[in-house]
């Protein structure tokens, strides 16, 4: 009988497990709605096999005793917690204890081993061939699935050591047995860039885990660096410092033991570094998967010994790990600013004379001086910019946007750039119709950049605004220097089919030299100007790299001069220009002795005017 009548008008359940003993002494019960069911204890079960049971019929009996095969080569124990099995001298489970104890025979696994290495290490260069990650989530998941792998190979490995090479990794895996020699052992990587050193004990760890052998692994990456730099959230940074730069081979290091968050015997590792350099001081780092989704830290990790040559670091812990390089503040910062304003704001000045040039002398209007107005405008709003807001990195919703005006403005100098190579070629090539049209010119010379620039914000709207400057990270920098060089390339091309072009012209029976020279000297400006703004890049791209002084004072003194190189090719070298400015200067500057000498000339006149009329000038 499930329910009983508690108050004449509902039923309530009855609770069969009140009856003392309604499921035998190794069971507990379990009360359900109408019903009950009984579980055997940890350490028992049921004849039958099955998980529950009801009644008396079926009793929990101990496991040892129902299947005594159940631990194989070993003896059956009940436990607190259940069975367990003590395994018979030759015979191994691998740690688990409630599994059967299997022979351990080492032919069984010869082969398994170098299989599963090769598999590992084709998956790891596959991995590394693709290109860098770009993405912290991706190297932490990329370590962790390398140093699980490592960790279950090891007890395959046939000792007492396995060194493979591959195309981006380099593996050294050692294996020992049963008893381990004294003091520390050492694995080193082929190439020498790398060694480590550490306690047999601290391999080995809990012996009831890996019974009988312990392994450690040493695996060095070859082109993992770009993936995993730029990662530096969890590392110490002191004052001047502002980044740091991976300065040696990434390692992964793994050992049999499970227990390597807190080790007592801290870790010997030896890195060579990849540049070598006096001035510059490293940093110990490992890889910590839990930091803000994967970051580099040198939490437990210190140097303790560095020179030009290389790093020692001691670790209390295992993990991936590697050396920093620390990227000090550019020296002379302050002449570098000097010149910076002092270039910029004389370029400010000569681009805005040529905005006025090409914009109100109607006897130069054509469509060049209307792609030389608009790349006088990009270049005059983008320096304006530069020199307002490159540094307000304090607002970042400001400074993003300071950084895609930037982004947007020197795409469109390029791009103008880029349409006066095309029109020189038209003047050259084609005899009728030279000309673009103004709708073609916007649409190239600012619908481009939008299309740029909307891509990569919505694409990595992060990228815009760094600590430092508000300017474009490194994720998204080659947004700018991809176009730029694909621009630079195509101006090129288009150059010297029109140099060639030109001189056929030149050799024809009847050219029209004075037509065939303008051309001849637009060409040799347009190609000055390509050379000022692509050389300033060019010094721009490598000022990424490393921040060498040499390449800040070219990049600057390029970046801040480019107005004034502007205003002398296309306005002081043109004759017509400097017609020009004479005539407007001849007329700015001569009125007061013209209204002097009309008014000599004005009271004189009418007395002579009045002599003739009496004839008194002639007495």
């Amino acid at each position: 009988m499930a329910f009983q009548n508690g108050d004449n008008v509902t039923c309530i359940d009855i609770d069969e497990c009140q009856e003392e003993n309604v499921c035998g002494q190794n069971a507990k019960c379990i009360n359900t709605l109408g019903s009950y069911y009984c579980l055997c204890n940890n350490g028992f079960g049921l004849k039958s096999g099955k998980l529950n049971f009801t009644g008396r019929q079926e009793q929990c009996e101990d496991i040892c005793m129902i299947d005594k095969t159940i631990c194989g080569n070993g003896t059956c124990h009940r436990g607190a917690s259940g069975h367990y099995c003590a395994c018979h001298a030759g015979f191994t489970n691998y740690g688990n204890k409630e599994y059967r104890c299997t022979e351990l025979i080492c032919d069984t696994f010869k082969e398994m081993d170098d299989v599963k290495l090769q598999r590992l290490l084709s998956a790891i260069d596959e991995l590394l061939s693709s290109g860098a990650f770009n993405d912290n989530k991706k190297v932490s998941t990329f370590f962790d699935i390398v140093e699980k792998a490592l960790r279950l190979i090891g007890p395959l490995i046939k000792p007492p050591r396995k060194i493979k090479l591959s195309a981006y990794t380099d593996l050294e895996l050692l294996v020992h047995n049963l008893p381990f020699p004294k003091g520390a052992v050492s694995l080193s990587s082929s190439s020498n860039q790398t060694r480590v050193s550490m306690q047999w004990e601290t391999v080995a760890g809990d012996p009831s885990r890996y019974p009988g052998f312990a392994a450690v692994s040493l695996l060095s990456y070859a082109n993992l660096n770009d993936s995993a730099n730029g990662f530096f959230q969890g590392v110490t940074r002191e004052k001047g410092i502002k980044g740091f730069k991976i300065n040696s081979k990434i390692i992964t290091v793994t050992v049999s033991n499970t227990n390597t968050s807190h080790l007592e015997e801290p870790v010997q590792i030896t890195f060579y570094h990849l540049n070598q350099a006096d001035k510059n001081n490293h940093t110990c780092v490992f890889w910590d998967s839990s930091l803000d989704e994967g970051s580099w830290s040198d939490k437990g990790c210190y140097v303790k010994e560095s020179n030009f040559e290389y790093t020692v670091c001691s670790c209390h812990h295992l993990s991936s790990f590697a050396v920093l390089m620390d990227l000090y503040e550019i020296e002379n910062k302050s002449e570098l600013q000097l010149i910076t304003w002092v270039g910029l704001s004389l370029s400010l000045v000569c681009l805005f004379i040529c905005i006025l040039t090409f914009s109100l002398i109607r006897s130069i209007q054509s469509p060049r001086t209307t792609i030389h107005l608009h790349l006088c405008i990009t270049l005059f709003i983008a320096n304006l910019i530069f020199l307002a807001g490159i540094s307000q990195t304090q607002n970042k919703v400001g400074c993003a946007v300071v950084a895609g005006l930037l982004h947007f403005f020197c795409l469109a100098a390029f791009c103008w750039m880029c349409l006066e190579g095309i029109q020189l070629f038209r003047m050259v090539v084609l005899v009728f119709n030279t000309n673009f049209k103004t709708l073609y010119m916007m649409a190239g010379g600012y619908g481009v950049p939008v299309v740029i620039v909307a891509i990569s914000a919505l694409s990595n709207a992060k990228g815009y605004g760094t600590e430092k400057h508000c300017w474009l990270d490194l994720k998204l920098i080659w947004t700018f220097f991809g176009p730029v060089c694909v621009i630079i390339v195509v101006n090129i091309v288009f150059f010297l089919i029109t140099v060639w072009k030109l001189e056929q012209k030149f050799s024809s029976l009847n050219p029209d030299l004075q037509s065939l020279q303008k051309i001849k000297a637009f060409i040799i400006t347009a190609v000055a100007q390509l050379c000022v703004l692509g050389i300033m890049w060019i010094f721009g791209c490598f000022q990424f790299e490393e921040g060498t002084i040499v390449m800040s004072y070219f990049f600057t003194i390029f970046g801040s001069f480019q107005g004034v190189l502007l205003f002398v090719m296309h306005c002081l070298f043109s004759k017509q220009v400097r017609d020009e400015y004479g005539s407007i200067l001849s007329r700015l500057c001569t009125p007061q002795k013209k209204r002097y000498s009309d008014v000599s000339y004005s009271s004189k006149a009418p007395a002579s005017k009045s002599s003739q009329d009496t004839g008194e000038s002639h007495i």
